[in-house]
């Protein structure tokens, strides 16, 4: 078996989508060719993208604050002709088409973005909290949320971890005093998915074998991982930038484990979190967090609205002791 297929073995990439159960264990048939499948399934969302709309006039600057609720999507009539175009639009004109590489496969999925967010935009590896509906092809509604849930999103199918960074987290929140909080300006929209970037092979009593996903997304809040609780933020450990983790791009030290789980991850045996320092700022405003005067070792890795409206900035300094571009905790000579 090579690296490659080991390091997706051990983290793990395929793992079971959000909506699983107990007893809702993926079934797996035998892999079909995933460039093939990919084919077959761009030409059904495609398919799907020409003869659905959605009304569009219930977006934009008439509502400031829209949510799934606003959301319709309906089925052309039979003669294909969009109707009222003036408050409705087809899919198909109103989506983005992203590329992407998954598993050494090309694949296409598509976004359309509703509302963009106010907040922070999630990196593939940060925890979410959302609501979303998930449907297949024909409609049919499998699985879908009453409140906000939080995920981790290396533990979500490899879509999710695509098209979720394509938006932000909620401007902000209001407490309405019953236990609930009311977010504005948050990140809503619509994602289809390849099988490929879903299931794949696998399936479950609601979704079969090979169907192309699509989600309905209201995106609140995010938080930063870092999973090997080193100080360096898991999303800085994706050092080819591929917005996965493999053995093969991402260990440092040859060691088979990958910098995102790894304490020491020059392999010099000094612990990453001590070749690094870690430094919070308070201010009264999010502009003042992000105009903060940093050298040129400091970088500015999170900003944190507090309950009391204030926000707090995180800064990490990346010592190079000897100037040859490669931060002590990634140079084993230091």
């Amino acid at each position: 078996m090579g690296i490659r297929k080991i390091a997706l073995y051990i983290l793990g990439i395929s793992l079971a989508f959000i909506a699983c159960k107990k007893n809702d264990v993926p079934k797996v048939v035998p892999d079909r060719d995933r460039a093939e499948q990919q084919i077959i399934d761009n030409d059904s969302i495609i398919g799907y993208l020409e003869t659905h709309y959605y009304n569009s006039s219930a977006f934009g600057v008439s509502n400031p604050n829209p949510s799934l609720n606003d959301l319709v999507i309906s089925e052309l009539p039979e003669d294909g002709i969009l109707p009222d175009p003036t408050n409705n639009t087809l899919l198909m004109d109103a989506v983005e088409k992203i590329s992407t590489v998954y598993s050494e496969t090309d694949y296409e999925f598509y976004i359309l973005n509703l509302n963009q967010g106010g907040g922070e935009s999630p990196k593939f590896c940060d925890k979410i909290r959302v609501n979303y509906e998930g449907n297949l092809l024909n409609d049919v509604l499998f699985d879908s949320t009453v409140n906000p849930v939080t995920f981790d999103l290396l533990g979500l199918v490899p879509g999710w971890r695509k098209a979720i960074p394509f938006f932000s987290t909620a401007e902000g929140f209001n407490d309405v005093g019953d236990g609930t909080i009311d977010f504005y300006n948050f990140g809503l929209g619509v994602l289809f998915f390849p099988s490929g970037l879903g299931y794949f092979s696998g399936s479950t009593i609601n979704i079969p074998a090979y169907s192309p996903l699509i989600f309905k997304i209201e995106l609140f809040q995010m938080s930063q991982n870092d999973d090997d609780a080193d100080g360096i933020p898991s999303f800085m450990e994706d050092l080819n930038n591929d917005g996965a983790f493999t053995i093969d791009f991402d260990d440092t030290d040859g060691d088979l484990i990958p910098d995102y789980v790894d304490i020491d991850d020059d392999g010099d045996g000094k612990l990453t979190s001590k070749e690094i320092t870690v430094t919070t700022y308070n201010e009264a405003t999010r502009e003042a967090i992000e105009n903060l005067p940093l050298q040129s070792d400091e970088v500015l890795i999170k900003i944190k609205e507090e309950l009391d409206g204030t926000f707090t900035g995180t800064v990490i300094t990346l010592y190079d002791t000897d100037g040859n571009g490669i931060p002590n905790y990634l140079d084993k000579n230091k």
